[in-house]
């Protein structure tokens, strides 16, 4: 004779997820701890940026060779940004899905404007194809399929 009882039903059901975490993919968890350690590592560059005398920063193009420059304080921004919608991530903050939605499509512009604008306006940097426009469109994607179910779990 089987009993089914309310209380136990839960544990029947398969259909349950057990961390927000499980929704994400593994590319996805391998750029999350490259941007928690780089948003970790940028404010001590900030701090101690007046004693260096050259530091290389880079992302989406954009490169610095010191961040206390223009170029250099918007990459500082960047990876200090990446690095909180990545802790937001890995420790299944509510609001996680959408910071890295705007994270994607920040990138996404930034990108398009090194490689479409940028090379006809300055004269001494040419035209190079972003290859990191493959990855953010996947992210941005995925960010886009996992939001609702991230946040009503």
């Amino acid at each position: 004779m089987k009993e089914s009882s309310a209380t136990f039903k839960e544990f029947d059901s398969n259909n349950r997820i057990t961390r927000r975490r499980d929704l994400l993919p593994v590319w996805i968890k391998i750029f999350l701890w490259i941007f928690l350690i780089g948003g970790a590592i940028v404010p001590i560059l900030l701090i101690t940026g007046p004693f260096l005398t050259r530091t290389d920063l880079s992302i989406y193009g954009m490169s610095a060779h010191h961040p206390y420059s223009m170029t250099g304080l918007l990459i500082c921004l960047l990876f200090i940004y990446k690095g909180i919608v990545a802790y937001g991530l890995w420790f299944e903050q509510k609001w996680a899905p959408q910071a890295a939605i705007i994270d994607a499509i920040i990138g996404i512009v930034i990108c398009f404007i090194m490689m479409a604008i940028i090379p006809f306006t300055v004269p001494n940097i040419n035209f190079t194809l972003r290859l990191e426009l493959i990855p953010l469109y996947f992210y941005l994607t995925k960010m886009q399929q996992i939001k609702k179910i991230w946040e009503n779990s």
